[in-house]
């Protein structure tokens, strides 16, 4: 595996918290974990260091925290941004995505009251990856996918039945409001989405 494999893979555990918040790397572990030298996982960690999914404590790195402060930090940063991504995704939507977000629209229409927490993350992701990419700005879809991966990681650490209706609630009516092109109740939808979706985090401690 080369670095950038690596990096992806221990991304992927870091937000399913196989691997736990605060947990310290060892390089010698993870090299045997992934049949590799030492050289390939530095490297890999130092991607992950850059995008903030772990800090460097003396010589080793550890695993970043779950708190609310970070999850603050991150709701304010995605006002900012994804209220005015969704708008732009909407000015730039094809007739392809938009079949794309019917067919989630059904899914999340068609739910049983309560879902398995996973299916529902898994659902949630797919639907701000799709506007993400909508967007056609790389930069700006990997900057918020990041950002809504550090949300999936409080979902997780904290095990509880999410009521599918209302979780989908506000998503619902977003697709709705690119549907009829309507610009001023799509930002207003995404500012209470993004608001919820902190306050749903602030409800589980």
């Amino acid at each position: 595996m080369d670095p950038r494999e690596i990096f992806e893979d221990l991304k992927q555990r870091v937000i399913s918290l196989d691997i736990e918040p605060e947990a310290s790397l060892n390089l010698s572990d993870l090299a045997s974990y992934y049949g590799v030298s030492r050289t390939p996982v530095k490297e890999a960690i130092i991607y992950l260091e850059a995008e903030d999914w772990v800090y460097r404590n003396g010589n080793h790195f550890t695993v970043s925290p779950l708190t609310l402060d970070r999850m603050r930090d991150t709701t304010e940063i995605r006002l900012l941004l994804e209220v005015e991504a969704n708008v732009l995704a909407l000015r730039r939507m094809t007739p392809a995505t938009l079949a794309t977000l019917d067919g989630i629209l059904a899914k999340i229409s068609n739910l049983d009251k309560v879902k398995d927490n996973e299916e529902l993350s898994r659902l949630d992701t797919e639907f701000h990856r799709v506007l993400y990419q909508a967007t056609g700005n790389k930069q700006l879809a990997a900057l918020l996918e990041r950002m809504l991966s550090g949300y999936l990681r409080f979902w997780r650490s904290r095990p509880h039945n999410i009521m599918s209706g209302s979780f989908f609630h506000q998503a619902k009516e977003i697709i709705k409001a690119i549907k009829a092109k309507d610009e001023a109740k799509l930002r207003e939808l995404s500012v209470v989405h993004i608001k919820q979706s902190l306050n749903a985090i602030m409800g589980m401690y």
